[in-house]
């Protein structure tokens, strides 16, 4: 039996959305309340972020399983796209947020500068899954698969990855006239 690499991938995604959502909610906690001045968008894109992420790698993770009428393999390529876009912007914009800064000091800068690392770290799991993702609808393409898969193996790589349909037939050969 191959090993499905997904599930602990999106349990890790959720964990970092956790996090990240955490730390960031904290930093914009601190500009509301402490520093008596709205939290930069920076901030706010990545407590989206981990909250998005949390909610999709809930649909992602059980949805294929015990909902499999309300998956595509399409939708999942799509939103796991969208997330690891999502995350790359947001892990940027904070990181060169925190890089204009003329000081950054105290416990509300290293959550900030901790949420960046943890965004970038959630951004390459997305990497990851939007790659599973496309190699899934790449290998299915030219079927009637709209299915997403369920698992993601190492024995998926080794089948041919042009499948054929014996419905199709090739023109027989034209013959050529000699002479002419």
């Amino acid at each position: 039996m191959a090993f499905n690499i997904v599930p602990p991938l999106r349990a890790v995604q959720f964990v970092f959305g956790m996090i990240v959502l955490a730390l960031a909610g904290y930093v914009a906690h601190w500009y509301d309340f402490d520093a008596a001045t709205a939290s930069p968008s920076q901030i706010n894109i990545l407590c989206f972020n981990g909250l998005w992420t949390m909610l999709i790698t809930l649909y992602l993770a059980i949805s294929p399983v015990y909902a499999p009428r309300f998956t595509h393999k399409y939708a999942i390529l799509v939103i796991d796209a969208f997330t690891m876009i999502m995350w790359f912007a947001g892990f940027v914009a904070l990181a060169a947020f925190l890089g204009g800064l003329t000081r950054c000091i105290g416990r509300v800068c290293q959550a900030a500068q901790a949420s960046v690392v943890f965004a970038a770290f959630a951004w390459v799991l997305f990497v990851v899954t939007t790659f599973l993702a496309a190699q899934h609808v790449h290998r299915t393409r030219g079927t009637t698969n709209t299915k997403a898969a369920t698992t993601y193996s190492s024995s998926d790589a080794r089948r041919n990855p042009f499948p054929t349909d014996s419905s199709v037939r090739t023109p027989a050969p034209v013959k050529m006239r000699e002479g002419v």
